[in-house]
């Protein structure tokens, strides 16, 4: 009679044997999906990471040859390399390490050289002379680097 009366008010008894969740086949199918999504976007995202620390680096370059022309033009001349301040070289998220590579009263040269993570970046070392001539370096593990317009222009 009981169950006579729950059906009468819409309510259906449950079954026991009936289970329910996910079959390994959809668990599988979704692990794919989640698999083939990662292989997609760890790459572009590498290469993103990789893109904004050049920037970076970029910036500390450009900084430290603006504060070297300051300097000579209150100066006559391009300071001594011990004279720069650490701050002006120092690059944002330290993937990169800005040095003055050769420096004297008329000329300077800086370099902004990858190092952790950044090492294997296929834009080597970047350099960076007082006549504003941007190049490209080998590094050790990069021993032919992109052209320096595809490198400082992203």
């Amino acid at each position: 009679m009981r169950s006579q009366h729950l059906q009468w008010r819409g309510h259906r008894p449950k079954r026991l044997s009936h289970q329910e969740g996910f079959t390994l086949i959809e668990l599988m199918i979704t692990v794919a999906v989640v698999a083939i999504l990662a292989a997609i976007a760890l790459p572009s995202y590498t290469q993103y990471v990789q893109r904004s620390h050049r920037a970076n680096a970029r910036a500390a370059l450009l900084q430290t040859a603006q504060w070297l022309e300051r300097a000579a033009t209150a100066q006559g001349s391009y300071p001594a390399a011990a004279a720069i301040p650490a701050g002006v070289m120092a690059v944002e998220g330290g993937r990169y390490n800005v040095a003055v590579s050769a420096i004297n009263a008329a000329t300077f040269v800086l370099q902004a050289a990858p190092n952790a993570a950044q090492s294997a970046d296929p834009c080597g070392t970047f350099q960076l002379n007082e006549a504003g001539v941007r190049t490209q370096v080998a590094t050790e593990t990069v021993a032919a680097p992109l052209p320096a317009q595809e490198c400082w222009n992203r």
